[in-house]
């Protein structure tokens, strides 16, 4: 079986996890499989050098930045110390971070100096944290007696287009994969790193945050693979939040749609791009505990072959405000829908929902709520200066979706989900669904969602609300 499995940052945390997962994949590849891991950077470590950068940029300050360094290089040096018991792979190892450090300390003076910080500087920053920890893997594999060699995502062949940030992979990436990393998988660990690539022109991009599950659903797809693995801290994708509903439990068995909406609202075991080029090339993703590697944990499939679940999970998406335009100037207007969603696509918003009212007099969208204050700009800018509609905005909400291909066709869903919220005297502010019929999203206040959440999950049985 060819298998490509990555480890997210909880599950490479620190050496004595880096060695367990060495451990893992050196019993799958002596069981005869073919292996390729996919890391993420160790636990924390992006997010200091992104906080690091931002500070560089603003402040300028030297010492801050040696200090950070210093604690940075301790943290990988600790790492290999736990994860590698060989001395020699050990000094080659420590010998490359060394490389990196000295690479990673040079551009972050160099940002102090100039006080600018660009996506592309933000990119090549940030990718430092997979790039420190894919040698250290590679070593503590190596030190199990396995060949094993580590590729920067570039190395590895995913090319991808100049978006910094949000780098999307050009479709050359899947032939150059199987050129460079298919002819040694026979006899070697590939360690790629996650989340990083490289432009045509050999600069460094991200996929964005969370981007690792990504890297390993492309790799996946460029070999083949038998199934791709996603490694957590958690048994698979949840039926709901655990941190809300106690006896949440895990879903055996998924398909593609209802991944992609469960990750698009708020379920975060998922990057919402992830299974894009599995879906593709129809390649099973699995989802397991690192450790707890007995568990079978969730299979997500193309089959949307309807079970005896109707709804599969329950999920929720915080930290997210409405817009709310409303005005009779709004009824007949001809592109009025065309001038808000131009106004928001300019302004860079991303709109999570969407409801209209059949009068015409009332559109309301969701935002991030870092992005409110911008939109609330934007639309005030087009709309209210020419009297055609009034703004008006929510942070206090939360949005809920309930997701599950069952739903298809089957009459009296939305009953029920709604009955039980207004038996619970809980108020929907908004309502969207689409026409999969796959997801049924709206909007609550905040005060409500965590017992809308719990009451759904009582009435479509998917975790018994514990006695309190």
């Amino acid at each position: 079986m060819k298998y490509v499995m990555k480890f997210g940052g909880t599950s490479i945390e620190d050496g004595k996890k880096i060695r367990h997962v060495a451990s893992l994949l050196n019993d799958y590849k002596k069981e005869g499989h073919q292996i390729v891991a996919v890391t993420s950077a160790l636990g924390g470590v992006t997010d200091g050098l992104l906080e690091n950068a931002i500070e560089a940029s603003r402040k300028g300050k030297v010492p801050q930045i040696k200090e950070f360094m210093a604690n940075l290089a301790k943290k990988h040096y600790d790492a290999v110390e736990e994860a590698i018991d060989d001395s020699d792979t050990a000094d080659e190892v420590i010998e490359e971070i060394d490389a990196r450090i000295d690479e990673l300390e040079k551009a972050l003076i160099g940002i102090c100096y100039l006080g600018e910080l660009t996506p592309r500087s933000i990119d090549y920053i940030s990718s430092y944290g997979e790039r420190l920890a894919a040698p250290i893997i590679s070593g503590a594999i190596q030190s199990f007696g396995t060949k094993s060699k580590a590729f920067t995502g570039g190395e590895a062949g995913i090319v991808t287009n100049s978006n910094y940030g949000k780098a999307i992979p050009l479709e050359k990436s899947y032939d150059n994969i199987e050129k460079i990393i298919g002819k040694i998988i026979d006899d070697h660990i590939p360690v790629v790193t996650g989340f990083i690539a490289e432009n045509e022109d050999g600069i460094i991009t991200t996929l964005g945050r969370g981007g690792s599950d990504y890297t390993a659903s492309i790799i996946g797809a460029a070999l083949k693979a038998d199934e791709i693995w996603l490694w957590k801290e958690v048994h698979g994708v949840m039926t709901s939040d655990p941190r809300i509903v106690p006896d949440a439990r895990p879903i055996m068995q998924i398909s593609y749609i209802e991944a992609m909406e469960l990750s698009y609202f708020g379920a975060k075991v998922l990057h919402p791009r992830t299974i894009v080029p599995a879906i593709k090339h129809g390649i099973p993703v699995r989802v397991k505990n690192t450790f707890e590697p007995d568990f079978e944990g969730t299979l997500i499939v193309a089959d949307q072959t309807r079970s005896e679940d109707v709804v599969k999970a329950v999920t929720l998406i915080r930290n997210v405000a409405s817009i709310n335009i409303s005005g009779a100037g709004m009824v007949g207007a001809i592109g009025t829908a065309a001038r808000v969603f131009s106004a928001l696509a300019d302004a860079g918003v991303n709109i999570i929902m969407i409801s209209q009212s059949s009068s015409e007099a009332n559109m309301s969208f969701v935002v991030h709520d870092r992005d409110l204050d911008i939109a609330m700009k934007a639309l005030q800018a087009e709309l209210e200066k020419n009297s055609i509609a009034d703004v008006a905005c929510d942070s206090n909400i939360c949005v809920l979706a309930v997701v599950g291909a069952g739903m298809d066709g089957i009459p009296g869903v939305a009953g029920r989900v709604f009955g039980v919220l207004g038996r619970e005297k809980i108020n929907v502010i908004m309502i969207s669904q689409g026409s999969s019929q796959h997801n049924i999203s709206f909007v609550v206040s905040s005060d409500d969602a965590e017992d809308a959440v719990r009451a759904l999950n009582r009435e479509f049985g998917l975790g018994a609300l514990l006695e309190e």
